[in-house]
């Protein structure tokens, strides 16, 4: 059977990417121990390795093998010689961090005070010079960063690098990849900030080895995302996972999308912060925790209210996609890690029995750099998707 010049591209693009896998878990190990891994050639791996060194992913090192003694050249993963900046952007903060190919923060810095939220144009600028700024601030070689990757709430066209809406930014038709570019001249790709967060978890956190994962967060908004064998689902549109905006009650709360009773109108930042108002004057999700803690009725009942609501998300989530693992983030989880068992707790309540045992639930294990590290990862992605 003739295998397409397509195939052939797509079989070379997965055995580099199997032979880096390997390396980067296993290291140091020796060419001839990739071969017996893969079941591939002598030949055909020393190209790659080859290739992969002179990425720059890849370095040659002399230790000792096992068994014999001798000395033998082994191959370890070069971290530092290749970085990519991860940007995360919310409702009145910007995170930005340059990452190494472990998936280390090397260098961060947080933004608060954004000026011009309702111009694109200039928070493209600001950030520009932000990144810019870490760069020189951190004494960072400016060719080894070979891509910077965003990531931001709301509906992103990926591949034209557009965010097409974003309730939390007020924006909507921004090709805001593209401004970052022109300033920097840096490859810049962006993506949903629930997708990139579920690729970063999938390289270096609990999604890793796994068949079927969701990833949900609770913040500014509510989202969803799902890896399967290690690829997140995107549906037709790049809009998949909008678990947000899914009715829970048709004569409920009125949401910022102009319908009733969406998920996010009972669990998301502004709407809890808004229960609480009722009560007595809140400007934060962590005062209300504060009050909870001084055994405060109302913050209480307030925060049982959303650990139930989650709860209730997360037993729906199983039964649609029967997944091995669900990891809990968003702020309002990673900065309350006590809502998770709240939550384990009241899941019970609604699981379906079947489903009891099938999968685990954790919270991240980025954390609050789940995004900047994801994004950063979506850049080297992409650079490695070109050069490979």
């Amino acid at each position: 059977m003739d295998i397409s010049k397509h195939d052939q591209e797509f079989i070379k693009k997965k055995n580099k990417n199997m032979v880096l896998d390997i390396i980067k878990s296993s290291r140091p190990i020796s060419r001839a121990k990739i071969a017996k891994l893969t079941s591939m050639s002598a030949t055909s791996v020393g190209r790659i390795v080859n290739d992969l060194c002179q990425i720059g992913l890849v370095k040659e090192t002399e230790q000792y093998s096992s068994g014999v003694g001798r000395k033998a050249t082994m191959l370890d993963i070069d971290a530092g010689s290749v970085l990519t900046i991860g940007v995360e952007m919310d409702k009145g903060v910007i995170k930005i961090g340059i990452v190494d190919f472990d998936g280390h923060i090397i260098a961060e810095n947080k933004l608060t005070k954004l000026y011009h939220l309702d111009d694109p144009v200039k928070v493209a600028r600001e950030l520009s010079e932000y990144i810019q700024e870490l760069i020189d601030h951190n004494e960072i070689v400016i060719s080894k960063i070979i891509g910077i990757g965003i990531g931001v709430p709301g509906i992103i066209d990926m591949d034209k690098g557009t965010i097409v809406f974003s309730s939390q930014l007020g924006w909507e038709n921004v090709n805001f990849a593209a401004l970052v570019e022109s300033h920097l001249h840096i490859p810049t790709v962006i993506d949903n900030d629930l997708k990139v967060k579920a690729l970063g978890e999938t390289y270096y956190g609990f999604v890793k080895g796994s068949k079927r994962a969701v990833l949900l967060g609770f913040g500014s908004g509510v989202g969803s995302a799902l890896v399967i064998d290690g690829t997140v689902y995107r549906g037709e549109s790049n809009i998949a996972g909008e678990i947000g905006h899914s009715t829970v009650d048709p004569n409920g709360m009125l949401c910022e999308c102009g319908k009733r009773g969406c998920l996010q109108t009972y669990i998301a930042d502004f709407t809890i912060i808004q229960e609480a108002n009722k009560v007595k004057p809140i400007t934060s999700i962590k005062e209300i925790f504060d009050s909870a803690h001084n055994n405060e009725t109302w913050a209480v009942q307030i925060i049982d209210r959303a650990c139930t609501y989650i709860a209730i998300t997360v037993s729906n989530v199983v039964c649609m996609y029967n997944p091995d693992t669900i990891i809990l983030g968003g702020h309002l989880i990673e900065q309350h890690v006590e809502m998770l068992e709240t939550v384990k707790q009241k899941i019970n309540q609604f699981i379906w029995g079947p489903f009891n045992g099938t999968y685990k639930l954790v919270s991240s294990k980025l954390q609050s750099n789940a995004v900047i590290i994801g994004a950063a990862t979506l850049a080297l992605q992409q650079r490695l998707d070109h050069e490979m």
